[in-house]
């Protein structure tokens, strides 16, 4: 889905405020209440944003967090897709360099992580994972915007 200008200024709208009312969106992009509130619902349906309750899952019962970087041999998009279905599991990056991929998880505690990561290691390509833990969260945002820089220019 092309995104205009004004559906990036919605999204941003959102990302400052996820409950903020339509009405205050329309007034600051310049459409009518009703505009906003479908083309919300397209960016939704396309699955360009999603409006969710971001929490730290240590004060909501989830002490234990690692990334795993994961080494692979052959397609890592299909490890990526196994391992995206564990339900520890909250984010997934294929990547280039010396880690083919980055999964965030979230546990209970140490048994569980320990669990996950050995069932990571069970996944048919994995090859060597390395695990680093959390230790505590000072940022977690989702507000970076929408803009693209002004590349400048052309040379």
């Amino acid at each position: 889905m092309a995104l205009d200008d004004t559906s990036r200024a919605i999204i941003e709208q959102l990302q400052q405020d996820g409950r903020r009312p339509y009405a205050r969106i329309a007034e600051a992009v310049g459409l009518s209440e009703a505009a906003v509130r479908q083309r919300v619902q397209r960016l939704q349906d396309s699955g360009v944003m999603q409006i969710v309750a971001v929490t730290d899952p240590r004060q909501v019962g989830f002490p234990r967090q690692a990334m795993v970087g994961i080494r692979t041999e052959g397609d890592s998009r299909l490890v990526a897709d196994v391992v995206a279905g564990f339900d520890e599991v909250d984010y997934v990056v294929i990547s280039a360099g010396s880690l083919d991929l980055l999964v965030e998880v979230v546990c209970t505690d140490d048994t569980q992580l320990l669990d996950t990561v050995s069932r990571i290691r069970a996944v048919e390509g994995v090859t060597s994972t390395e695990t680093f833990l959390y230790l505590g969260l000072r940022k977690q945002t989702y507000a970076w915007g929408t803009r693209r820089a002004d590349p400048g220019p052309a040379v």
